[in-house]
């Protein structure tokens, strides 16, 4: 039972054992109301989804939910790979939260490189089951979030064998706890992986079988099916079973908004209240917001916000649309998601660490401090450059896309995130530069079709010398990354520019500058910032450069009256913030007292280690 004096004393000084127990208290009475919305009928199974990325923002767990996977794994497994039989037999249960659910994929030995995962199933069709198996140390399932002490079910990754064959990696739903006692089942070991860096409310777990028998209606066969005497029937294309990692990563990217805002919001607002030197002799020290070199790291911070969440919208669409054409059988656009929801992953999760430890460090040694919440943000945010798929793996997954793309760049058949490659093609090298966001898009644009074909002709190079293909794309794989990224790069800065110029047209005037104010900052930063790329690729001279720094310059200095207002528009309130120095009310000293004296070592003038260590040490009796 949670003893009720951990309602008064912050997580912080709470063991890692007491931090779990509070997260999945914490996070049985958020998921309660979902719960309360369902029997109101105020949602459904169909927009869970957004309930749950709103649940997400609005959460006031410091350190990540044991129920995540559940939510964002799990039951997308079963939607997007399970039949309609089985849907009817879990997704209901799973909605509910009858069932907890995780998803394991990742093992002691192998991560990225999924199609050596270790573990087997193999079916006997005598008793029509599959039996699991973790053959070595290295099959074990390491980091399933939740599965250390939460869940009792689990969708399983591992290797397909019938009648004596390997037929790659599919998609099982396992028990592993009863229902009732939660006890481990009889040839599964499991249990929790210990500390980490950050997340350790997730509860990531370990998992292995010895032998583990489930029906053979426990595959997941959407697509690819086993038949009762063993039989495999392929699925239209083995990718299709990577669609749950594709949904996660659209969420991961979405969720980075989550966190940057609330770094921004309270670097922002702390830096309204800090005051710190004297710009002129005689004045009062100045708010260290009016210094262009803090508006600098943070304003961007702001405009990349509305950037992402723009993007990810326009992720989510493409996902939507993909989805329903794979219903009606096309997988014209399935490489093309992929492609999409990797890079936007990889440059999102990696933009917004960047700026999260830029929001940081713009509010110094308090900053550094547990209790502003930012280096428990900067952890988190770390963790997600690294989890549901390593990020120089998934921009060299562009990469392979985008080589392919540009072999067809001729065929007019490109789908729609890399049209512009044909169009940029014909404007390799424009007329004289321009000073617009316009002419600054397509400028990336050029840039992006230009290193992809550099990348191809490279290689081809390689491969004409007498090179292997796989040697020359290990040999050009830094290049890939570069223009993997430049690709994401215009799909950040096109999405930006053509929403804002959509709804700039309706809003009020006021708000349509803001709006522009925060564009223009957003695509000079990134040129000037890729400016070696520009120098390379366009016309840009150095003239343009200056007039692009003092345009970068008058854009910060335009912001700084609306700068609180723009973090206060992201309406998130002091719980979900959670942090000393961005609270509304600006009490930021007050509450940095106030949290320092909640401290178990301020409970007593002396510490018992004075007279026990320290005096015996200082008199010389030690």
């Amino acid at each position: 039972m949670l003893s009720p004096s951990f309602e008064a004393v912050p997580e912080d000084y709470l063991s890692y054992k007491e931090k779990f127990e509070n997260a999945v208290k914490e996070t049985v009475e958020i998921f309660s109301r979902v719960r309360h919305l369902q029997e109101q009928g105020k949602t459904t199974i169909n927009n869970y989804r957004e309930v749950m990325a709103n649940i997400l923002r609005s959460t006031i767990i410091r350190d990540g939910s044991p129920l995540a996977l559940h939510y964002f794994m799990f039951m997308p497994s079963i939607i997007n790979q399970g039949n309609e039989e089985q849907q009817a037999q879990w997704l209901d249960r799973a909605w509910n939260c009858k069932i907890i659910g995780s998803y394991a994929q990742t093992e002691l030995g192998h991560g990225t490189y999924i199609r050596a995962l270790e573990t087997t199933a193999t079916y006997d069709a005598d008793t029509k089951e599959f039996v699991l198996h973790s053959p070595t140390l290295t099959s074990y399932k390491w980091w399933p979030g939740g599965l250390g002490q939460v869940a009792n079910y689990c969708i399983v990754v591992a290797q397909l064998y019938t009648k004596r064959k390997c037929h790659g990696v599919h998609l099982f739903i396992v028990q592993v706890r009863d229902e009732d006692t939660h006890e481990p089942l009889p040839g599964i070991k499991v249990g929790e992986i210990g500390p980490k860096f950050g997340l350790n409310s997730v509860n990531n777990g370990f998992l292995g079988f010895n032998n583990v028998r489930i029906p053979r209606n426990q595959m997941l066969m959407k697509n690819a099916q086993v038949l009762e005497d063993g039989t495999y029937v392929n699925s239209q294309n083995s990718k299709l079973n990577y669609g749950p990692m594709v949904f996660v990563r659209s969420v991961i990217f979405s969720d980075m908004v989550n966190y940057l805002s609330k770094a921004v919001t309270i670097a922002v607002r702390y830096s309204a209240v800090r005051r710190q030197c004297q710009r002129k002799t005689g004045e009062p020290e100045c708010q260290i917001l009016d210094y262009m070199t803090q508006q600098h790291k943070l304003f961007i911070a702001i405009a990349t916000c509305h950037a992402l969440r723009i993007t990810a919208n326009k992720l989510w669409d493409t996902f939507n649309v993909v989805n329903k054409e794979l219903l009606d059988g096309n997988l014209r656009r399935l490489p093309e998601l992929h492609a999409l929801a990797c890079c936007l992953k990889a440059v999102g999760t990696s933009d917004t660490a960047l700026l999260v430890e830029r929001c940081r460090l713009a509010c110094g040694g308090h900053g550094y401090m547990m209790s502003s919440n930012l280096p428990h943000i900067c952890q988190q945010i770390s963790a997600a450059c690294t989890y549901e798929g390593d990020n120089t793996v998934l921009l060299l997954q562009t990469a392979r896309f985008l080589i392919k793309t540009w072999q067809q760049v001729d065929s007019g058949k490109l789908t729609p995130t890399v049209e512009y490659l044909s169009t940029a093609r014909t404007k390799s090298y424009p007329g004289k530069w321009v000073n617009s966001v316009e002419n600054i898009v397509q400028a990336f644009e050029i840039v992006s079709m230009r290193k992809i074909s550099a990348c191809v002709e490279n290689m081809q190079n390689k491969v004409a010398s007498g090179v292997t293909f796989e040697d020359a794309w290990n040999m050009s794989s830094v290049q890939l990354i570069s223009a993997a990224e430049a690709h994401c790069r215009v799909i950040l800065l096109s999405s930006f520019y053509e929403e804002i110029q959509t709804c700039s047209k309706t809003v009020s005037a006021e708000l349509r500058v803001v709006l522009i104010q925060l564009l223009d900052l957003y695509i000079v930063y990134w040129a000037l910032e890729k400016l070696s790329d520009l120098l390379q690729y366009t016309s840009i001279t150095s003239e343009d450069v200056q007039s692009l720094q003092a345009w970068y310059e008058d854009t910060l200095t335009e912001l700084r009256p609306n700068a609180v207002g723009l973090v206060d528009a992201f309406d998130l309130n002091d719980k979900v913030i959670g942090s000393t120095l961005g609270s509304y009310d600006g009490r930021v000293y007050e509450r940095l007292m106030e949290d320092a004296l909640k401290s178990p070592l301020n409970s007593e003038t002396v510490n018992y280690t004075f007279h026990k260590y320290l005096k015996p040490f200082m008199q010389g009796k030690l």
